[in-house]
């Protein structure tokens, strides 16, 4: 087993993987992924067709594939988390790569709900929505790595998928001090937090977490929100959408039978949890 660590899809991978030749097909298999699905990549197939006039287009298998994790994600949370909120994620000001962003002298006009759906290849949206896949492609193709047998365990950016039993993780709070070690074993789990990106729109300081509600940024007491799922893309719905829901984040949680376990960090550095949760020493 080896451990390789590389960038990509904006963030830092790090993996144990069987070998070299499979450490090699990790590093093209998360590039395949973020050639089609970055936003930052004006050649990309998710930029294309954030860019077309249509309302409907045919999309390659592979974009497919990660826009049926989105419809899922949007299904468990029951609209919570919607890839179609990309335009007010650009509106608000996060539209280049985070070092890049400069704020925004006021606030943007309020953007339209997103309205979309997919039937096998066929994406159908509504004229003003646009997508971001960040989150929902970082779990998912750490998802496929593992499934496919280039890893045994992958982490993008704090999302994680694991098969080995012995595996743990600690979740870091906004301050660089351990909040919690989770035993994870095999299984997905993903932050998610309103800390790491913030610059300011007029007045008002804001992050890149959207609220399809509002189509603006989150306002909510949690300063970071993880889920422990089956599945990276699972758990990465899930720490968005107890983050989104704020006070009432651990205790839709605990209702949700698809979510293990969930762990908030409160503004005043407060940690809790669902009863579920594995700690390690």
């Amino acid at each position: 087993m080896i451990q390789v660590t590389f960038k990509a899809m904006g963030t830092g991978v790090e993996a144990w993987c069987p070998d070299e030749a499979s450490a090699a097909r990790l590093r093209a298999w998360f590039e395949d992924v973020e050639a089609v699905c970055s936003r930052f990549r004006p050649d990309s197939e998710l930029s294309r067709v954030n860019c077309s006039p249509g309302g409907e287009v045919v999309i390659s298998e592979l974009f497919a594939q990660v826009m049926r994790a989105a419809d899922r994600a949007r299904r468990l949370t029951d609209g919570l988390v919607d890839a179609g909120v990309g335009s007010a994620v650009t509106g608000w000001g996060y539209d280049r790569t985070f070092e890049l962003v400069q704020g925004l002298d006021q606030p943007p006009l309020q953007s339209s709900a997103p309205k979309w759906a997919l039937q096998s290849r066929r994406l159908i949206r509504s004229p003003h929505t646009r997508f971001d896949l960040g989150g929902i492609a970082k779990g998912w193709v750490c998802d496929g790595a593992v499934e496919g047998g280039m890893a045994t365990v992958v982490s993008a950016g704090g999302d994680i998928r694991s098969v080995d039993p012995g595996t743990t993780v600690s979740v870091i709070d906004p301050w660089g001090a351990i909040a919690v070690r989770i035993r994870l074993g095999a299984g997905g789990l993903a932050t998610s937090s309103t800390t790491r990106r913030r610059w300011r729109a007029g007045s008002r300081e804001v992050c890149h977490v959207i609220d399809p509600r509002t189509m603006e940024p989150v306002t909510t007491p949690i300063l970071s929100a993880t889920v422990v799922a089956a599945s990276a893309a699972d758990a990465e719905a899930g720490a968005k959408a107890v983050l989104l829901q704020g006070e009432d984040g651990l205790a839709w949680a605990e209702e949700m039978d698809w979510i293990e376990a969930a762990v908030v960090v409160w503004h005043d550095g407060s940690v809790y949890a669902t009863p579920g949760i594995e700690i390690a020493a």
